[in-house]
């Protein structure tokens, strides 16, 4: 079972009451809304952080992609093993705070990667948009590293905190490589296909190393959404919940309910397979009328769609059963 959640920021605006008036309580604190990317964070700052959205009705959920992972963690450098201690204290102050998923990725040098940010999609919304050739050229910051050397790295890494996860009871979740390709500047990127998770979760088997869906590069990998929802089952331990139109080398977002997934289908497929109370997000929504797009794919508008788009097909799922 799926619950409904939302990116918020770290203090209270109009967002935090929004999402009361739409009934969604779970929180994602992502870096997006906390400025200069931030990754260090101490017992009292996420406790601190805890208390006021509690305070407010809200639940601090999930935190997502503002963690302490260093590039030399992600591709095995000199100097990793006392980072990879810096993120288990992290992950013990989180269970401390009762901070209940943790959402990392895998992507050294470049990370999410978009292209475009004002392709016009429906009644004149804008959608971002990757195109592989218009990445061509620029830094390669890490030359001679291999895709060996970045899952051994990976398989490392999470053998070595999956246990501090277990003990601080708290999951963690990987995100797909977004775009989900081979290399992207030449580094390499492994963390791209259903096959990918199966070799990742193998590495550690616990619901504690897990999964974040994300439906939208999925999609891009040209997996079967519901097929790999079943099959991941309750190691999804959050939920991106977005569409793309196109694959790894090129693809456009696109309007929750106007991509080529079935939506329903995939909704079916989370309340019937994954773990309890799960969160799930919308992801890269289109900039509306009156947003300036000055932070494309996280305005206000489509996330408010967004949600209501979500309840109204769990709900369906509901009826179906």
């Amino acid at each position: 079972m799926v619950s409904p959640a939302l990116i918020l920021p770290p203090e209270p605006d109009e967002r935090w009451q929004l999402a009361k008036q739409m009934g969604v309580q779970q929180t994602v604190i992502h870096p997006l809304e906390i400025g200069n990317g931030r990754t260090h964070w101490s017992y009292d700052d996420l406790q601190g952080l805890d208390n006021w959205l509690t305070d407010a009705g809200l639940e601090f959920s999930v935190l997502e992609g503002s963690v302490p992972i260093s590039d030399r963690v992600r591709v095995g450098a000199d100097g990793r093993d006392a980072d990879i201690e810096v993120f288990k204290q992290f992950l013990r102050n989180c269970g401390e705070v009762g901070i209940p998923v943790v959402a990392y990725d895998w992507m050294a040098g470049v990370r999410w990667a978009r292209t475009a940010a004002h392709v016009e999609s429906r009644g004149g919304s804008y959608v971002t948009e990757f195109d592989i050739e218009k990445t061509r050229g620029g830094p390669e910051p890490f030359p001679d590293v291999t895709h060996e050397d970045v899952w051994e790295a990976l398989e490392y890494f999470v053998q070595e905190v999956t246990p501090v996860a277990e003990e601080a009871d708290v999951k963690l979740a990987l995100h797909p490589d977004d775009p989900p390709r081979e290399s992207l500047r030449s580094t390499p990127r492994v963390v791209g296909s259903v096959e990918a998770y199966d070799r990742v979760l193998s590495a550690y088997e616990s619901e504690h190393n897990g999964l974040t869906f994300c439906q939208g590069n999925f999609a891009a990998m040209g997996a079967d959404i519901p097929e790999a929802i079943e099959h991941f089952g309750d190691r999804i331990n959050f939920v991106h919940f977005r569409d793309v139109e196109g694959d790894a080398d090129h693809f456009v977002e696109t309007w929750h309910d106007d991509g080529p997934t079935d939506m329903l289908a995939a909704m079916r497929a989370y309340e019937d397979y994954v773990g309890a109370d799960v969160p799930m997000r919308p992801d890269h929504v289109p900039t509306m009328a009156g947003e300036d797009n000055s932070n494309p794919g996280y305005h206000t508008k489509g996330r408010l769609f967004a949600i209501g788009y979500m309840r109204g097909l769990r709900e369906q799922a509901h009826a179906d059963r």
